[in-house]
């Protein structure tokens, strides 16, 4: 059913009304089918769906598609040449689709979009929570010919990418260490970065990332969207404007790695100078000032037993106050 969903709701997705015999016609099937998929789009992907006698069926929020077509007409052409882009309208994770080439092939700048993952992961371990057209979810794998050891500071750099665009299109965003994007304290985007390779080289990284157009409900933080800063863009020429930049900073990080970009990642930081609490999943937790990135994109903190040096792993941060 969920095949016959997604063909109802791409009939949907412009926000008029469609009458249930129009679109079975247009789609092959029965009406009895249209509605059977009418009510999987209300019960399984949580969208409401106005039912009206005479006039048919409407999505109470329409949303476009993502389509391969529409994003690469937004690359520049060198970001053109390097990446690979594909759609999908559900996966389990667009990171572990892509985590399965890591090690079975040289492909190189490939991008998974979905509209839906039934199984979205966060940073450790926590779940990634998005409805249909509510966020922008893709991944992306990139290699390097430095070793693991020397990707220290990438989710930082990958971050402020994305900070980059969000705040030329009018998002005032700021960069929460290591891995997050806020606005006005809330959290608007994640990044999730997974590892394959040696030690001295090379590396296959894929990079996932989520933001949301609309902020999550029922979500245990508080969360923001970029409609509530009056973006407005498609999601398919953010998510070109995002390669192109990815495709940027990714290639100048593989020659000089974080080092040239810490300052102008401290300047948006959301904690510089702020007092922090670092938690851990084993041992008490450890309260300071947060004072900068190391050239390798660890935090340093002020602690009551002097200077400490925090990478990012199993150690999370949040300001305190």
């Amino acid at each position: 059913m969920s095949e016959q969903a997604f063909a109802v709701l791409h009939a949907l997705a412009d926000g008029r009304f469609h009458s249930g015999e129009a679109i079975a016609r247009d789609l092959g099937c029965s009406r009895t089918l249209v509605w059977q998929a009418v009510h999987a789009i209300e019960t399984s992907f949580g969208l409401s769906v106005y039912s009206v006698r005479g006039q048919g069926y409407k999505l109470a929020r329409p949303f476009d598609w993502l389509e391969v077509a529409a994003i690469r007409a937004g690359l520049t052409p060198g970001s053109a040449e390097v990446w690979t882009v594909a759609v999908a309208n559900q996966v389990d994770s667009t990171n572990t689709q892509l985590m399965a080439h890591a090690n079975a092939d040289e492909l190189h700048g490939l991008v998974l979009a979905a509209e839906l993952q039934t199984a979205g992961r966060g940073r450790q371990g926590r779940r990634w929570l998005a409805s249909l057209g509510s966020c922008l979810m893709f991944s992306v794998l990139w290699r390097f010919n430095r070793g693991l050891a020397e990707l220290a500071g990438l989710s930082l750099v990958v971050g402020l990418a994305l900070a980059r665009v969000l705040r030329q299109l009018g998002a005032p965003v700021e960069l929460k260490w290591p891995n997050d994007l806020l606005l006005d304290g809330r959290k608007l985007a994640g990044i999730l970065i997974e590892l394959s390779g040696d030690a001295l080289g090379p590396a296959a990284v894929v990079i996932g990332v989520g933001i949301n157009v609309y902020a999550p409900e029922n979500i245990d933080q508080p969360t923001a969207g970029l409609n509530q800063c009056g973006i407005r863009l498609e999601r398919n020429a953010l998510l070109a404007l995002l390669l192109n930049e990815l495709h940027q900073m990714l290639s100048e990080f593989e020659v000089q790695g974080f080092s040239p970009f810490g300052s102008e990642w401290m300047a948006l930081s959301s904690h510089q100078d702020q007092p922090v609490r670092m938690s851990f999943s084993h041992g008490a937790p450890v309260d300071g000032i947060a004072r900068g990135v190391a050239d390798n994109g660890a935090l340093l903190v002020d602690t009551v037993d002097g200077p400490r040096v925090f990478h990012a792993g199993e150690v999370s941060m949040r300001r305190l106050g």
